[in-house]
């Protein structure tokens, strides 16, 4: 139940990352812009708004991980960044296969819906804006 429950904080977190966080940035912007015009003030809002949201779901993202893996009894190790990482040190990582945890999967799959569902606002949705100018 509560591996479930943790898969599904992180599908909500990952949609969210896509289409709320923006959705959200957008209507900030809609309530500072008072005229037809688009001034640097909304701009500056949208993308302060944007980047606080995104940063604030990573942040969750990574504590629904980190709590996935212990309800999961995965091993947990210090994540190094690729910069400082030795050259002779590097082989080792890439010659260890695993597969893919419940969680990386949740997120593979929000991610590829996204993209799936963006297609299918572009293709069928959209219109063309070809000659309509």
């Amino acid at each position: 139940m509560v591996r479930f429950a943790l898969a599904a904080a992180t599908a909500l977190l990952a949609v969210n990352l896509w289409t709320g966080a923006p959705l959200l940035a957008i209507w900030c912007g809609s309530r500072v812009q008072n005229s037809t015009g688009l001034t640097m003030t909304t701009v500056g809002v949208v993308l302060g708004v944007l980047s606080v949201t995104v940063a604030l779901l990573v942040f969750l993202l990574t504590r629904v991980e980190a709590a996935y893996r212990v309800a999961t009894g995965q091993e947990t190790r210090r994540r190094r960044a690729t910069w400082l990482r030795s050259m002779r040190d590097e082989r080792a990582d890439y010659a260890e296969r695993r597969p893919m945890s419940g969680y990386e999967k949740v997120l593979v799959g929000a991610v590829v819906a996204a993209v799936l569902a963006f297609e299918a606002w572009f293709f069928l949705f959209a219109g063309s804006s070809i000659g309509s100018g």
